[in-house]
């Protein structure tokens, strides 16, 4: 048998051990990059996804936006109708109180000369509606259709007695 000098047995673990450690950085290098192209998938696959989530929430503004502007058309078209309706009762009124007494005919045109004046007001609002743009649309369109209501009830009631 034969006996390994130390020398020979130190450089023996000392090749061991460098081997050993080759193979586990090569292997180490190996999974590293099997994981960096694995992350690389998966960011793509996310960048992906969120330009798809893009496209379709700007796809979704443009279809709100639209909607919004053809709700407010409608709302700008049937308040223009109105006023013209009201345009027409009032000129209707005006013909019949010229069969009235002296003393009514005075209080029928003041009377009728506020409301002249509250849907002058009116289509001067909607006009201003159409040139700019309105923040609080929501608030202004319902105070705007309680003033045409009120004009268009008072006008339909324009005859019955004053309490």
């Amino acid at each position: 048998m034969e006996i390994y000098p130390y020398n020979k047995i130190k450089k023996m673990k000392t090749s061991i051990l460098t081997l050993s450690l080759s193979i586990l950085m090569i292997g180490a290098m190996f999974t590293n990059c099997q994981s960096l192209a694995s992350k690389e998938d998966k960011a793509f696959d996310k960048v992906q996804e969120a330009e798809n989530n893009l496209a379709e929430v700007q796809s979704d503004s443009v279809k709100l936006q639209q909607d919004i502007i053809s709700v407010y058309q409608k709302f700008i078209k049937e308040s223009e109708d109105r006023i013209n309706a009201n345009e027409k009762n009032i000129a209707e009124i005006k013909a019949k109180i010229t069969a009235a007494t002296k003393e009514e005919k005075s209080r029928y045109e003041k009377k009728l000369a506020q409301m002249e004046q509250k849907n002058k007001e009116l289509q001067i609002k909607v006009i201003n509606y159409k040139n700019k743009q309105i923040d609080d649309w929501g608030e202004k369109q319902d105070e705007f259709r309680k003033d045409l209501d009120e004009l268009g009830s008072a006008i339909a009631n324009f005859f019955d007695k004053e309490e």
